[in-house]
């Protein structure tokens, strides 16, 4: 009986005159600008800040245990149970709380292939928000939003906040998914990022039974029809380096690998913003304007121009535009089987070298370790310093499901469609963070451009001796002295001392995967 009540309740929510389904964009900016939730920047984008809360929150993300979900979700630090009785009196406070404010719903799509989308249905308390969900995710036509019945609801309650002692919450902020109830809710915060995300792991939880490969990773296609993948967690360059302009943008962030080819969850872009320049990231920087969405960005008090180079209220800037703003964008966001999958690693260690070529055994070694460089920001609670993280997949955070599970369905797409993988270090070079520098936009381009065209492969390769790692012994447009990471270090003793000691974090990461020998022998050899 309390599901049903739960149910009719968050359907009677969105019944009465406070209720704006389905705004336009304009509509949208118009009731937040009135509102006073935002300002609008020069270039026509709306400004909003999220307050103490400017990145993901993982240590407050929670799934309801029951029969469903008791068996299935891979429990601990990042998928943490919440118990079903407690979700029911959140949610009905959640929901009582709303009834006293004016509410935006945007009735959208999760998947841009008609044959494995997802009807979704997003409840907010800011204009703005809806505007960042209906440009991110797959906007209805008009017949299919007459037809859409949402099979997963996000409600999102930023200015209620949850008692930890009576909620069994850790704080004030909460971000809870209900896979019986098929409702996600969220409270005390207002970073838009949480809705985004929370979509993410409910697809990582049903389309593997699908036979769909969900993907932490941006797409794009080159005019040859050759699908690229790029697998990384925020700030390694996901974004941008699939936002080439000699190929067409399939996604950004989140995808999945189908028996037919692969296709964007979403419908538009969540690009990091620090530092943008016309110069560096021209499709970037001219997808933001009217209709897009910049969070925490300031504005020039006289000219209300960006200032993407201020960061006093996080380095986690964000732009959030519909995909189409893009440049030469694939409509809709498919495409066929990949022939090349690249790993990226903003590696802070300065040890990686910019490009390998990894055999089947290091592809599913290095996806299984997903190493990189935790850049601040990205989440609440870190440091000014980058910390080296393993994330599983490279996307442990959106997991619901036990790793085994996405890495088994990569090794055979992997296999079966001769996709060549390539690890890519975007981080730094000729020595660790604060004494190396980091990989130039440029050279990075040229050596996944190498990669993407095929004549990369073609290139000579030598093995180098920490890692194992196949590396080329020439690419156009890069110094040859990096591509071989020792020789880019003066100190030849300091970087053996520095990859023995990442070879070792590794090592100590790895040894919770159960996988074959020749998997766990595909890893680092400098402590061997």
């Amino acid at each position: 009986m309390a599901v049903v009540s739960v149910s009719s309740d968050v359907r009677s929510l969105l019944e009465g005159p406070h209720v704006y389904r389905n705004l336009s964009a304009p509509q949208l900016i118009h009731a937040s600008l009135v509102r006073s939730e935002s300002r609008l920047a020069s270039n026509g984008a709306l400004v909003a800040l999220t307050g103490a809360r400017t990145g993901r929150s993982p240590k407050d993300k929670f799934i309801v245990e029951d029969a469903l979900t008791r068996d299935k979700v891979n429990w601990g630090k990042v998928n943490q149970r919440f118990d079903p009785a407690r979700f029911d009196e959140l949610l009905k406070r959640v929901l009582l709380d709303m009834r006293e404010r004016d509410l935006f719903v945007q009735d959208l799509f999760a998947g841009a292939d008609p044959g494995y989308r997802l009807p979704i249905r997003i409840v907010t308390q800011y204009a703005w928000h809806a505007l960042f969900v209906k440009q991110l995710f797959v906007r209805p036509t008009a017949e299919e939003l007459a037809m859409h019945e949402a099979e997963f609801t996000v409600i999102a309650a930023p200015e209620f906040e949850a008692v930890p002692e009576r909620d069994g919450t850790k704080s004030g902020t909460f971000i809870i998914t209900d896979f019986t109830r098929k409702i996600v809710l969220i409270g005390g915060t207002r970073y838009a990022g949480e809705m985004k995300k929370s979509i993410f792991g409910v697809m990582n939880y049903m389309l593997p039974e699908r036979d769909v490969l969900p993907m932490h990773c941006s797409a794009n296609v080159g005019a040859d029809g050759r699908t690229a993948l790029f697998f990384g967690l925020s700030g390694t360059g996901k974004t941008t380096l699939s936002a080439d302009p000699q190929r067409r943008l399939i996604g950004d962030d989140e995808h999945g690998w189908s028996p037919a080819g692969v296709f964007n969850f979403e419908g538009g872009c969540y690009a990091k913003c620090i530092d943008l320049s016309e110069e560096k990231e021209p499709q970037i920087y001219h997808a933001i304007r009217f209709g897009s969405v910049l969070e925490n960005v300031v504005l020039d008090t006289k000219t209300s121009e960006p200032d993407y180079h201020d960061i006093r209220y996080t380095e986690n800037t964000r732009a959030a535009y519909p995909i189409e703003f893009i440049e030469n964008a694939q409509i809709p966001g498919v495409g066929g089987h990949p022939q090349n999958v690249l790993f990226l690693a903003a590696d802070a260690f300065g040890v990686l070298p910019p490009i390998a070529r990894l055999t089947p055994e290091q592809a599913m070694y290095h996806f299984l370790s997903g190493y990189t460089a935790k850049l601040a920001g990205t989440e609440a609670g870190l440091g000014s310093e980058p910390v080296p993280e393993f994330s599983t997949c490279f996307g442990s955070p959106f997991l619901p499901l036990p790793p085994k599970v996405y890495a088994r369905m990569l090794g055979e797409r992997l296999k079966q469609h001769n996709a060549i993988c390539w690890l890519v270090n975007t981080g730094w070079s000729g020595g660790a963070f604060g004494v190396g520098k980091r990989m130039s936009l440029p050279h990075t381009r040229a050596i996944v451009n190498a990669a993407l065209d095929g004549s990369l492969a073609r290139a000579e390769f030598m093995t180098e001796n920490a890692f194992g790692l196949h590396i080329p012994t020439h690419c156009p447009g890069v110094p040859g002295e990096l591509l071989n990471p020792r020789n880019a270090w003066k100190d030849k003793a300091a970087y053996d001392k520095q990859a023995a000691e990442l070879a070792a974090q590794f090592e100590a990461n790895f040894q919770k995967f159960d996988v074959p020998e020749e998997i766990k022998a595909a890893g680092p050899k400098a402590r061997r």
